[in-house]
């Protein structure tokens, strides 16, 4: 096991998906105690859904609470891809103020919007997935953006559709006080030992900045 990485084995991805929200609790009620605001980074993805319906409750007030989002599709806000509206329509977190990744403005624009209004923020906690390719966010394999200086970095040629996207930097994931790896399924056990061995450009989440890291996977994602 990396040296620094906590990783919890729960049985199943709805029990994954939950504890997975009462980190993110833990985590916003600590940065609210300790600095009075809260900087949370969220994903996209099927698996967050059932994380972020249980995180609602979890958190009694959610003013002081700002919602950052990992990465986003160039698309509009009530496209069906839209990070933004999967956590609009699951995450009921009144009082919170959402900084949403403009993608509509197209990759570079939304980027250097973003990088503007995300300033100087230290994010209290980044949550993640992993794709079966190995990429975060939208850090594909051996993608220039690995390399993107700055805070927020534009992607084209995504291997996934649509190609363009915006995502936070590696510099960005890695100042984060904490990353939180969700990862459920068999599909995705492969990619999850790829991120848990030596850092690799072919498995982005492997880059990942191991202090800080927990990772949260059910068993047949942990094999």
């Amino acid at each position: 096991m990396s040296p620094g990485v906590a990783v919890e084995r729960e049985p199943d991805a709805g029990a994954a998906a939950r504890r997975a929200a009462r980190l993110l609790a833990a985590a916003i009620a600590e940065a609210l105690a300790q600095r009075g605001a809260a900087h949370v980074a969220l994903s996209g993805g099927n698996t967050p859904r059932v994380t972020y319906i249980a995180l609602g409750p979890l958190v009694p007030d959610w003013r002081g609470v700002h919602l950052w989002f990992a990465d986003e599709r160039c698309v509009g806000p009530d496209d069906p891809e839209s990070n933004a509206r999967l956590v609009r329509e699951t995450l009921v977190a009144g009082g919170a103020v959402t900084h949403r990744m403009q993608g509509e403005l197209g990759a570079e624009a939304a980027a250097s919007a973003y990088e503007r209004e995300l300033a100087d923020v230290v994010l209290d906690i980044v949550l993640l997935g992993i794709g079966e390719d190995g990429h975060t966010a939208s850090l594909f394999p051996d993608n220039p953006v690995l390399d993107a200086t700055g805070r927020v970095a534009p992607v084209h040629d995504s291997p996934k559709p649509p190609p363009d996207r915006v995502t936070l930097t590696r510099q960005t994931l890695d100042g984060a006080r904490q990353r939180l790896l969700l990862v459920t399924g068999a599909g995705k056990a492969p990619a999850l030992a790829g991120a848990l061995g030596a850092p690799s450009r072919h498995v982005p989440s492997s880059l990942l900045s191991r202090n800080g890291l927990t990772v949260v996977a059910d068993a047949a994602a942990l094999g």
